[in-house]
């Protein structure tokens, strides 16, 4: 088994620079996830330590061993690719046991290892099939299964389930987890899906535009975002940001967004006693958004008046679109509400997960 670093990795192409000056230490055994939008620079990061392209700046390391000139096929790795990429012609068993075919592997091991694989993935009565004779799900089973026979010291898995339909990929995304605890190998995981980054990762890296924003625990990315971007990406929906302004009214501290104000929490006001005059983002989750009559309770609320643009019942809550004045935002609200398009209700704002940001470097105030 292997730790991964990254130490100051950049990598051109031409005048565009996908990954900039990246620095990541991935532990041995970890599950880190590389999340962001697209072109973000995730999958060049991923293909850079897979050996698919050279890098252009800095060092990667697999375990203690320097790896920036070695051949990928010695590296010592495992890629799953967004794409199955089987051999149509061929059986299950040899699209699985090709590589150590080609490695010339004595055929009993080979033997050994693609039915251990089969039988951990569950695709034992699978093996005599061709590609074309599966579904997209089993497909991306034996995609797997061809990388963990070549037990390797890290996998690499570059968005294996973005092909799949929605009820499979929660169901292959609980089989990559628990595979992951069976094989006590380090993974390395590429998605633009929050979802799965939250649900999979020991940690995750949030990048975009080649730049690495944050890396941490899936609570504290979603507890503690360090600027507005990975508040903004991570959760679904998306956090709500409002224009605002730190105002002091007879000492008191009023957070003033177009169309409505409250009072800033006590624990807020020495950490954003410098910031009074200046423009910051008010950034508030849907999930801390409630009908007034169905909110929480406790004295860190906030009530506002707002009005209902549009409805979407989910069953289990209701995703209310709002609009005070020019600001929109939505919130996810208790399914007992009675609220009705077009009409002004009235809503609290729960503080506790309340984030500012400043409106220039949009890093948070803490």
């Amino acid at each position: 088994m292997a730790s991964v670093t990254y130490k100051n990795v950049t990598k051109r192409f031409g005048d565009v620079v996908a990954v900039n000056d990246l620095s990541i230490e991935v532990e041995d055994k970890e599950f880190l996830v590389l999340v962001g939008p697209s072109g973000c620079g995730k999958t060049t990061a991923l293909r850079l330590l897979a050996g698919l392209e050279e890098l252009s700046d800095g060092e990667i390391l697999i375990g203690d061993r320097l790896v920036n000139d070695i051949a990928p096929k010695d590296r010592d790795i495992a890629m799953v690719f967004q794409s199955y990429a089987l051999y149509p012609h061929m059986s299950v068993y040899d699209n699985m046991a090709f590589g150590l075919k080609l490695r010339k592997m004595d055929k009993a091991e080979i033997k050994r290892r693609v039915g251990s694989a089969a039988e951990i993935l569950g695709i034992e009565t699978l093996l005599d099939r061709k590609p074309r004779q599966l579904s997209g799900g089993q497909r991306q089973r034996v995609a797997v299964g061809r990388a963990i026979v070549r037990e390797p010291n890290v996998f690499l898995l570059d968005e294996p389930l973005s092909n799949l339909d929605a009820k499979l990929r929660v169901q292959t995304r609980a089989e990559i987890s628990k595979l992951h605890k069976q094989l006590e190998t380090t993974f390395i995981y590429v998605t633009h899906d929050q979802t799965e980054a939250m649900t999979m990762a020991t940690r995750i890296a949030v990048m975009n535009l080649g730049i690495l924003q944050q890396i941490d625990t899936p609570q504290n990315l979603y507890d503690k975002p360090e600027n507005k971007f990975v508040a903004g990406f991570i959760g679904s929906p998306a956090m709500n940001f409002f224009d605002a302004k730190i105002i002091d009214e007879n000492g008191s501290l009023f957070i003033d967004c177009e169309g409505f104000k409250f009072e800033l929490p006590s624990d807020r006001k020495e950490i954003l006693k410098d910031s009074v005059g200046k423009d910051v983002f008010l950034g508030i989750r849907p999930e801390d958004i409630h009908d007034a009559n169905y909110g929480p309770g406790g004295d860190n609320l906030a009530a506002v008046k707002a009005n209902v643009d549009v409805l979407e019942l989910m069953g289990n809550e209701i995703l209310t679109y709002f609009s005070i004045g020019e600001n929109s935002f939505i919130g996810r609200i208790d399914p007992r509400s009675t609220f009705q398009l077009g009409e002004e209700v009235d809503i609290v704002f729960d503080l506790e997960g309340l984030q500012i940001f400043d409106k220039e470097t949009e890093l948070a105030i803490r």
